[in-house]
């Protein structure tokens, strides 16, 4: 198994930049730095071919090898479809079993929120995402 990509600022920016080459993606402007010398940040958005947009911020500890804080949201045009965060929401049974990581959706997509279980803090979430995107831009006829 190839070592995970986030224990350096180096390794994680090959590792985007590779990620980012995908055929149905457009165009890319995000970008990875440090912000100390154990901390980087990853921000910018993913464009799609199928019309979807994803923007994304991570920050992230070289050190542990983690993610430690994201928001991941996904764009139409100008109408957010969903996103995913990790504030916890510890009094909502519902989002236990993934918890603090969850899904905002439609209705009432600030307080409609399900279970993430393909996001996680130990890996990188972007290739679970980029799959979701482009199986949304599918199912959507984008």
């Amino acid at each position: 198994m190839a070592a995970s990509p986030l224990h350096s600022l180096s390794s994680y920016s090959r590792y985007l930049a590779k990620l980012f080459d995908l055929p149905g993606i457009e165009t890319s402007t995000v970008a990875a730095w440090s912000d100390s010398p154990y901390t980087g940040i990853a921000e910018g958005e993913v464009f799609f071919f199928n019309g979807l947009r994803l923007r994304m911020r991570e920050e992230i500890d070289f050190d542990a090898g983690i993610i430690t804080s994201y928001g991941y949201e996904v764009y139409q045009g100008e109408e957010r479809l969903y996103w995913y965060d990790d504030f916890p929401h510890p009094n909502d049974p519902t989002l236990a079993s993934t918890m603090p990581h969850h899904k905002h959706i439609p209705p009432d997509i600030k307080h409609h929120r399900i279970p993430a279980p393909g996001i996680s803090f130990d890996r990188p979430n972007l290739p679970f995402l980029l799959q979701e995107i482009e199986e949304v831009g599918t199912n959507t006829g984008s």
